[in-house]
């Protein structure tokens, strides 16, 4: 019985020995030198994981091998795992403070984690120990950008200019700074559309001011149409709420009392950015004339490069059956987003895009076959307050009273934008 009993005894005690064992940390044996050039090769060659775990093992034996340290917080940085890059860059700091480099891969981390206010706490703190340094002057000024403090960043720019004027990167920074402040645009949109028979032209016309706000975009806009030897005016807003970090809202109203366009319209539509630079949207379009018309619609984006892809389809539910139609977009985009190439296809008749009083003849309009082609060009002045933009668009689509024939739509568009602060 005792045997037994001092052979349980025996057992625990080597189970708990292997436990302690395994649970132990290995340590380190070898050069730190050649291991670290091991793992650096390792990490431009994405394999992290293995070269993080390399240094992880030299740091176990090296605690403090700062450059080892701030490596593998680097590489968590580029994988996106801020708060472990955070944690190492604090463990440097806490034991060299004199450090530029760990100070600037610090406060970088903090901004790529969009925690803009800690980068701006960081700069403050970085500038004790360096006083007037041109690079952390220059992180600061991103830092007061992205927390909404546009004129502290213009300023902070400029105190570095004022000790350097040669300064390109800071001058650079300092014309796009002035560029985002301009926060008020005020444009003209107009388009002449020529008939190959039938029709006289017609004329669209809209007058726009738009403000830009933290919580997003507000625009309001004034539009004149001719159209059937009539004269009619819209009075319209738009609104892009901020809801969350690549999540955005559209809402819109519109009123008149003229037969050119609803007595009122209304929509909203959902944004959301994916992975992979997708973005999709999902919402609906009201326009109320004697009857309401509902028209239900969304949108799948994908930038990829310099370019950028969308289709839009239309769905309109009536009682005759359901209208469809389409849009397909491209942009080849430059220097920035007001400077681009866009192509666009469409098929089917679109209420929303073509506002028209049915009268009752809703089935009708709404299944009229239409196919749709255009072009356009749009660029800034060279300081990027002025944006002008210019389309050509083809339209062949069936007649209303006479099923079967088709007339040729020509239209030309040209607009304009000021921006200014």
């Amino acid at each position: 019985m005792m045997s037994k009993i001092v052979m349980k005894l025996i057992c625990i005690g080597t189970f708990l020995g292997v436990l302690q064992m395994s649970g132990q940390e290995k340590k380190y044996n070898g050069d730190p030198d050649t291991s670290f050039e091991t793992a650096r090769t390792l990490a431009f060659n994405n394999q992290r994981k293995q070269a993080q775990d390399t240094l992880l093992s030299i740091l176990t034996k090296y605690p403090d091998y700062h450059e080892i340290r701030s490596f593998l917080a680097t590489t968590y940085s580029w994988d996106s795992e801020y708060k472990k890059a955070r944690k190492e860059f604090a463990y440097i700091l806490e034991k060299n403070s004199k450090s530029k480099d760990i100070w600037i891969a610090a406060i970088k981390n903090e901004s790529w984690a969009d925690m803009s206010f800690a980068a701006l706490e960081m700069t403050t703190e970085a500038l004790k120990n360096f006083p007037g340094d041109a690079e952390i002057l220059y992180l600061k000024a991103r830092a007061q950008e992205s927390t909404n403090n546009p004129i502290e960043a213009l300023n902070t720019v400029q105190f570095i200019l004022d000790k350097n004027p040669e300064d390109q990167k800071a001058t650079d920074y300092k014309v796009s700074l002035n560029i985002n402040a301009r926060h008020n645009t005020i444009g003209i949109n107009s388009t002449v559309d020529l008939y190959s028979s039938l029709f006289d032209p017609m004329q669209y016309h809209t007058f726009k001011y738009s403000r830009q706000t933290k919580y997003g975009s507000i625009i309001g806009k004034v539009n004149f149409n001719r159209r059937f030897q009539e004269n009619g005016l819209q009075y319209e807003v738009d609104v892009y709420p901020k809801i969350s970090k690549g999540f955005y809202a559209y809402l819109n109203i519109g009123l008149s009392n003229s037969f050119l366009f609803p007595d009122v319209r209304y929509g909203a539509e959902l944004y959301k950015s994916l992975p992979k630079s997708f973005e999709v949207s999902l919402g609906f379009r009201t326009l109320k004339y004697s009857t309401t018309t509902n028209i239900y619609t969304g949108s799948i984006g994908w930038y990829t490069g310099n370019s950028y892809w969308s289709f839009r389809p239309y769905v309109t539910p009536g009682g005759a059956g359901t209208s469809t139609s389409g849009t397909l977009s491209y942009r080849k985009y430059r220097s920035d987003a007001d400077n681009y190439l866009g192509l666009a296809l469409g098929i089917g008749f679109s209420p929303e895009i073509n506002q028209f009083n049915f009268s009752g003849n809703e089935a009708s309009i709404l299944n009229l076959k239409s196919q749709k082609f255009n072009f356009g060009y749009y660029f800034t002045t060279s300081n990027k307050q002025n944006a002008w933009g210019t389309q050509f668009a083809v339209t062949h689509q069936e007649i209303i009273f006479d099923p079967g024939n088709y007339f040729w739509i020509y239209s030309l568009n040209l607009s304009w934008e000021l921006k200014f602060k």
